[in-house]
């Protein structure tokens, strides 16, 4: 048996992989664009408009 012993990737390594295999990138409109895609947008008002406070 001659496998080699390699050291697992960093969770921070495989995270870094991933972004570039996706093509992610550092801008806040690339950022934007995929984040409403995946969080749908708030609805209905509630109060006066401001944040809820956890």
């Amino acid at each position: 048996m001659s496998k080699s012993k390699e050291k697992p990737k960093s969770q921070k390594q495989r995270f870094i992989e991933t972004a570039k295999d996706l093509e992610c990138d550092e801008s806040e409109k690339a950022f934007e664009d995929s984040f409403s895609r995946v969080v749908p947008p708030k609805s209905g008002n509630k109060g006066d408009g401001e944040d809820e406070k956890a």
